[in-house]
């Protein structure tokens, strides 16, 4: 371990759309952010191909483009962006009080602020075919990607109120949706079982799984099998969506925040204020409900701006006494 320790202003962990936009509203405010970017520089967007439906880009933009023009941005104000990950963290409980972050089990950093940005990570099914076609016809997010499938073919996996809804979604453009559910029923709520059941391009089919995505550089077919009685069938679709849920990136976090049963932090009320005064989370590690790019942004904004007034209160604290 470094004997070095180094204290920041404001540090951010995480570098997607959610990081990014907390580090440019926090170098505008001279927070003089420092952000690690953690194991995935670019966060979930780095995988996808093409971002249509984030305001400003009218002819759309891929993914590691968008990533890196907000790097750039953010640099511009002044962020300094660092490659590394936080590996355990020890917060304060006074208002205050000085947070110490670990970065990659050698370093250790102290911050007046810390934002966290870490993301989400979607759930896949992991088998050589799906990971393959990533970026060529698999995707884990239906409102983000379902527009290129319009009119097509398409199969989801999933049995919860998300592969449901994502299942509504695709049943209004596409021609055909395919549902794999793996039990004899779904897990979702009665209403949107019964909105799914309602649409008649949607074809549910019970106890079955995925055997194979078919295709070599782009999906082109699935072959499904009946987990009862072993018998496999094989469609033709253009677009396989995974909707087995996600995963947020918190597992550092666990004893130093509180967080909900599937491990997403919480924040309080509207705010981005966590359950320690100074700590902020922002996008797809507080947001189950929307994980859209756009929405990250947001949020990014609100813990840069809650940062900001957090420490005005502890500077004017200060002058006080």
């Amino acid at each position: 371990m470094s004997e070095k320790i180094e204290r920041l202003k404001t540090l951010i962990l995480g570098s997607g759309p959610a990081g990014y936009t907390a580090a440019i509203y926090a170098a505008r405010a001279d927070l003089k952010p420092v952000m690690y970017t953690g194991m995935e520089p670019g966060g979930q967007l780095t995988t996808t191909t093409e971002v249509d439906n984030f305001p400003g880009y009218p002819e759309g933009i891929d993914g590691p483009t968008m990533m890196i023009q907000l790097q750039q941005q953010a640099e511009r104000f002044g962020t300094e962006v660092r490659i590394g990950m936080a590996t355990s963290v020890d917060f304060s409980t006074q208002k205050g009080g000085i947070h110490k972050v670990t970065i990659d089990d050698s370093k250790v950093v102290e911050a007046e602020t810390v934002i966290i940005s870490t993301g989400a990570t979607a759930k896949y099914l992991n088998i050589p075919s799906e990971q393959r076609l990533r970026g060529g016809g698999v995707s884990a997010c239906a409102v983000c990607d379902g527009f290129f499938y319009k009119g097509q073919e398409v199969a989801i996996v999933g049995g919860g109120d998300t592969a449901a809804e994502e299942a509504s979604y695709l049943a209004n453009i596409c021609k055909k949706v395919t549902m794999l559910v793996r039990r004899d029923e779904m897990r979702a709520s009665k209403a949107m079982q019964r909105r799914v059941q309602s649409l008649p391009n949607i074809d549910i089919r019970y106890h079955t799984e995925v055997d194979e995505i078919l295709g070599e550089q782009v999906v082109e077919g699935l072959r499904m099998v009946n987990n009862q009685t072993g018998e496999k069938e094989e469609i033709p679709i253009t677009g396989f969506f995974v909707a087995i849920g996600h995963k947020p990136n918190t597992e550092i976090f666990k004893g130093q925040l509180e967080m909900d049963e599937t491990g997403y932090l919480i924040t309080k009320g509207k705010s981005t204020k966590t359950s320690k005064p100074g700590v902020f989370a922002s996008g797809d590690v507080q947001d189950k409900e929307y994980r859209q790019a756009v929405t990250a942004a947001g949020t990014g904004c609100m813990a840069a701006l809650d940062a900001e007034r957090y420490l005005a209160t502890i500077e004017t604290h200060a002058e006080v006494n």
